[in-house]
């Protein structure tokens, strides 16, 4: 799951509802995090990932990115240092 971006939240809960879900991750031997994740993971699972239509300027931006790539305009940058001096 490294590679996938991820979004840390605080969530602020009444004391009963913490110690109740605290009981039920320790009862799976999960942490309350691990927990709380997978109720969200059950709860939104047939649920479809909303996508949203590029606007036309940036479909542009990135079809003429594409086809720069694929036409060999493009360098592979490893020393960011060297890219900037280079400028």
């Amino acid at each position: 799951m490294s590679d996938i971006a991820a979004t840390q939240i605080k969530v602020t809960l009444p004391d009963e509802l913490y110690l109740h879900l605290r009981s039920k991750a320790e009862k799976f031997g999960l942490s309350l995090s691990s927990y709380i994740r997978h109720l969200v993971i059950n709860d939104v699972k047939d649920v479809d990932i909303p996508t949203f239509k590029m606007s036309k300027q940036r479909e542009e931006i990135g079809l003429k990115a594409e086809a720069d790539y694929k036409a060999g305009k493009t360098r592979l940058i490893t020393d960011f240092d060297e890219y900037f001096d280079s400028l």
